[in-house]
């Protein structure tokens, strides 16, 4: 029997994905040459895409069109984003859930998983290990439960704020959570959040129902597809979307995840801050039906039609994938990436180099240390960024485009990810960490043609390097 909701959607809410129009675009067929051109020319005129101009894309087979889908996202990212790389890491605060998702190693059916939920005390020294290592910016995970209500959510996102150790602190705080109601969504606000993630995991309506039992609160895919509307209504303005591939055609979800995009942009004036493309991963407890698992060279091609699709969206690639994944794609897509990642329950400081499957939602393909992952992006010439100045200035949403769509955010974010670079040098870095990273930084400073805004910077990592000032930014 169908769970009945008695919360609100938004207003004139609907359901937008159309299976029929989107398998349609999926035909086989292969594109004109000089259609996909035009739309790379497009793309590369830093307009977003149509689904149906994504979908001629997906399409094109021909290997000469693809590594000009590949070159164009690379130029792309360049354009955009630079050589910047945003780190992250997830923190999961609660194992319990109410769902049964057929995937996922926290389902309630499970009777492996060990279920918890981190107690203030254990926040604490979670955090402190990550600020430890030198995080800035974390996401934390919740599974559905009503034991993580809004209050319980925004009352750990105060906490961890406030937590500090020595010159460490969490000046970002992400969620991946259930969807809220209105209400929910104020309060969790309210306590200063960052990105409020909400993956679809397929957008495909049979497949959805096949992996979500419609006795949970997921298994109403319009609640879920509509959460992040609810979410703009209420006055938050940064979200991130995703699907899970694996469980469906991944060409399908290409066109949901841009469809996705294109509804909030029409209705908010806003798209996503960021995009997510996980790839299904073994899990406790779980069998993986390997029909719609994506290889390799597909995972790349979607990434670049990604981010070819939604010029001004974050790509997120976590530690799901292995590290020589993450060095290719880095190139031509992604922008955020996380790293020296435990999604044991506890894992920062309670578990060893091996992981716990059944403490863990899924296992994860690149377990290497924050410092490792720092060192490897310098010396392949990216500059890794704990930046969060847009965030806390105010440069989100609709402002957040004002500043993107004409490249001026480059101006900000370069000389600011060098500031966090520098802070991260100073306080944390290995010795050959730290000796790659201050050639990268003064090579970067060199590169910068805005006199004013590199002598500024120029002093502000002249004050990290010799005093205990930190977080200066533009």
């Amino acid at each position: 029997m169908e769970l009945k909701l008695t919360k609100a959607l938004s207003r004139n809410a609907c359901d937008f994905i159309n299976d029929e129009y989107l398998e349609g675009l999926l035909k086989p067929s292969q594109p004109d040459r000089h259609r996909v051109t035009d739309i790379i020319a497009k793309s590369l005129a830093k307009e977003p895409l149509q689904v149906e101009e994504t979908a001629a894309l997906v399409m094109s087979e021909d290997p000469e069109t693809v590594e000009k889908i590949y070159e164009a996202a690379r130029e792309l990212k360049r354009t955009v984003y630079g050589n910047r790389i945003v780190l992250f890491a997830p923190l999961y605060i609660g194992n319990y859930c109410i769902n049964d998702c057929s995937y996922c190693a926290f389902k309630r059916s499970n009777p492996d998983a060990e279920r918890r939920t981190l107690t203030p005390e254990d926040i604490e020294f979670q955090v402190r290990a990550l600020e430890g290592k030198g995080h800035k910016r974390l996401i934390l995970v919740f599974g559905e439960h009503p034991r993580y209500n809004a209050e319980f959510i925004a009352k750990t996102v105060r906490q961890v704020y406030g937590i500090k150790n020595g010159r460490g602190e969490i000046r970002r705080v992400n969620i991946n959570a259930a969807p809220l109601d209105h209400a929910g969504y104020r309060i969790v606000k309210e306590a200063g959040i960052g990105t409020y993630q909400i993956f679809q995991e397929t957008y495909h309506h049979a497949t959805y129902a096949k992996h979500h039992p419609n006795d949970t609160m997921k298994g109403n895919y319009l609640w879920r597809l509509d959460g992040l509307s609810r979410a703009f209504e209420s006055g938050a303005d940064d979200m991130g979307i995703g699907a899970l591939f694996g469980l469906y055609d991944w060409r399908y979800e290409v066109l949901g995840l841009v469809t996705h995009s294109l509804h909030l942009q029409k209705k908010y004036n806003v798209g996503p801050h960021t995009i997510s493309f996980p790839r299904l991963r073994p899990a406790s407890g779980v069998t993986v039906d390997s029909r719609y698992l994506v290889k390799d060279d597909d995972f790349k091609r979607l990434i670049a039609i990604l981010r070819l699709s939604v010029p001004y969206t974050g790509m997120i690639l976590t530690a799901r994938e292995n590290p020589e994944i993450r060095r290719t794609v880095m190139e031509f897509g992604v922008s955020q990436i996380d790293a020296g990642s435990r999604i044991e329950l506890g894992g920062y400081t309670e578990v060893g180099d091996a992981q716990v499957m059944e403490k863990e939602q899924f296992s994860l393909g690149d377990t290497r240390s924050l410092d490792e992952v720092m060192r490897e992006l310098m010396l392949m010439g990216f500059v890794p960024s704990f930046c969060t100045a847009c965030y806390r200035l105010g440069r989100t949403g609709e402002q957040f485009m004002e500043f993107a769509i004409p490249g001026w955010i480059q101006e900000y974010c370069t000389p600011n990810a060098l500031s966090t670079l520098m802070e991260y040098l100073v306080d944390y870095a290995s010795p050959e960490t730290r000796e790659s990273g201050l050639c990268l930084v003064a090579s970067e400073v060199e590169k910068i043609s805005n006199a004013p805004i590199r002598a500024t910077l120029e002093t502000y990592l002249e004050r990290i390097r010799t005093s205990d000032d930190r977080d200066l930014y533009f």
